[in-house]
């Protein structure tokens, strides 16, 4: 990643061109780690679907920058910007583009159909994968048809030539005319402008001691997208890659990211997946534009998440939903007469594969039980009246001295197998996550996890799996890469313990290893590389969290 004046340049091999409010953006990237030669316009509407590839007539190089997308030449240019979100403009200037269907097969059921507009003249492609149209108007050049209302296998699109310029739109049955007004330069001048005010807004506290501050503003706006079919809210999703959902933790760390400078918008995070929380009081696993699961849940950090959080617009709509999700845990979650909740799968810890539960799926887990904790004490703070906060006061304080009466063997946190009752340590960082007590712990518990994270920490932050471990793997999910929400729960939990300067060194790794190897889904604990998906939101998030707070420590 390098800067340049109009903010930074990025590959789009590892981060999409998009825009806030979009449902789709140009990549290269057409599916889970698949790379296409050309770039492509990629919907998010239904899933991921590459609907154009866009092919200029000589080779060129691509650069992209927050604002602008260009191919460039010796002989000439192509610049793409975002009039809205659902409108781009496109113009050439001494360089051709074949615009073309993705998929060059055309059945009743799949691939897209092109024809010419009668009303209008402009040229629509209608997909079936997306159930959208995309239209492309010429507003200047030649545009040469290629295939128009052919079946089977004919190649089409559209060859502009000349000095041409377009605009391409995605909607669904029908739209007046395009009547853009604005010359292209002033289209882009716009968009920047409206990555320029996200930016001011999120990382006001920006300079050269944060390099990737604006880079992580980017990912966060651009993977913004307006409420849509399940999408309730404005609502940022994971990645305009593969990764296209918002799943129920990961959204906590863009809303934590988002609190200071756009308060509205974090609270849309906060609130989305509460938006479909189930009649158990359960919120799904993950939501997307047309698909809601529930097989899985994921862990109750919301409590700790609202401690980072300005003040809720609705409190007491804020404590119903908290409180409906924390029941589901209590009830729905512990055996008969058990103080420790458990999980029935990895997934539901969002930990998938860590090694904790190799030996059973459906596990008591001392991080479950801390999050719990956390999320009573928030509850507490919350109630209407003295005798709830009361109520949860006491709950909290039960599940805690259970935890360290169940599953603290005097040196370390074990899990418990919640049918045989077994319990066992791994080499898994998600056994030491209880760090997120901090001062609610005893010092001697402290400092041991303290210790036992510090084994994990590598030159770029704690691995997921302890790296002299026979089951750690550099690309192994939760067996060995960092990953930033773990990152951000102990570096905080660590600083509330009093253990600061271990919280400190692992800022300073995590902030330096996203300015190296961008925002990966997760990264390869002994090199660094970035691992997955490479335009992850959460870790774009945590790189903002942790440089803010940064910041505001050496201002002080």
């Amino acid at each position: 990643m390098t800067v340049a004046a109009s903010g930074p340049v990025f590959s789009l091999r590892e981060i999409p061109f998009s825009y806030r409010g979009s449902w789709f953006g140009f990549s290269p990237v057409v599916a889970e780690k698949t790379y296409a030669e050309d770039v492509h316009l990629v919907s998010h509407q239904t899933g991921m679907h590459p609907i154009l590839r866009l092919i200029p007539t000589a080779e060129t190089t691509v650069t992209a920058t927050p604002h602008q997308l260009t191919w460039s030449n010796d002989d000439g240019r192509i610049d793409l910007a975002y009039e809205t979100p659902d409108t781009v403009r496109v113009k050439g200037r001494g360089l051709g583009l074949r615009l073309l269907a993705a998929d060059p097969v055309l059945t009743p059921f799949s691939g897209p159909y092109f024809y010419q507009d009668p009303v209008d003249g402009s040229y629509v492609f209608t997909v079936y994968q997306t159930g959208r149209r995309y239209r492309i108007t010429l507003l200047g050049g030649r545009a040469e048809p290629l295939g128009t209302q052919a079946l089977g296998t004919a190649e089409r699109g559209l060859v502009l030539s000349g000095e041409w310029e377009i605009a391409v739109e995605e909607y669904e049955t029908a739209r007046a005319p395009y009547a853009g007004a604005d010359a292209f330069e002033q289209v882009a001048k716009a968009a920047r402008a409206e990555f320029d005010a996200f930016a001011a807004a999120v990382a006001p506290w920006r300079s050269d001691r944060t390099p990737a501050a604006e880079l992580a503003a980017y990912v966060l706006w651009s993977a913004t997208v307006r409420p849509a079919g399940f999408i309730t809210r404005p609502a940022v999703l994971m990645s305009k890659h593969w990764m296209d959902k918002v799943w129920s933790w990961d959204h906590c760390f863009n809303a934590i990211a988002l609190a200071d400078g756009l308060p509205e918008l974090a609270w849309d995070q906060f609130r989305l997946p509460f938006d479909h929380q189930d009649a158990a009081g359960a919120l799904p696993d993950s939501v997307t534009h047309s698909e809601i699961l529930y097989n899985f849940v994921k862990p109750p950090i919301h409590g700790w998440t609202l401690r980072h959080l300005p003040a809720a617009p609705d409190r007491a709509e804020t404590y119903r939903l908290l409180e409906r999700w924390t029941t589901f845990w209590l009830d729905a979650r512990r055996a008969p007469g058990g103080d420790l909740p458990h999980y029935q799968h990895g997934n539901d810890s969002g930990w998938d594969n860590a090694t904790t539960f190799d030996p059973e799926r459906v596990v008591q887990t001392a991080d479950l039980a801390a999050f719990l904790v956390l999320q009573m004490r928030e509850l507490a703070r919350l109630a209407p009246d003295p005798d709830t906060t009361a109520r949860w006061t006491e709950q909290a304080d039960r599940m805690r001295d259970a935890l360290l009466a169940e599953l603290w063997d005097g040196e370390r946190f074990v899990a418990r197998g919640a049918h045989s009752g077994r319990t066992w340590s791994s080499s898994s960082l998600l056994d030491l996550m209880p760090i997120a007590l901090g001062e609610e712990l005893p010092h001697p518990v402290r400092a041991a996890l303290a210790d036992r994270i510090q084994r994990h920490l590598t030159a770029f932050g704690p691995a997921t799996e302890l790296p002299t471990s026979d089951h750690y793997q550099d690309d192994g999910y939760w067996r060995g890469p960092i990953w930033a929400p773990s990152t951000v729960l102990i570096e905080d939990g660590l600083r509330r313990a009093g253990h600061t300067d271990l919280a400190d060194k692992i800022s300073a790794r995590f902030r330096a290893l996203c300015e190296k190897s961008g925002f990966a889904e997760n990264f390869d604990a002994r090199t660094g590389e970035g691992l997955r998906d490479r335009a992850y939101t959460w870790t774009a998030s945590a790189y903002l969290i942790l440089a803010a707070a940064h910041e505001r420590r050496n201002s002080t």
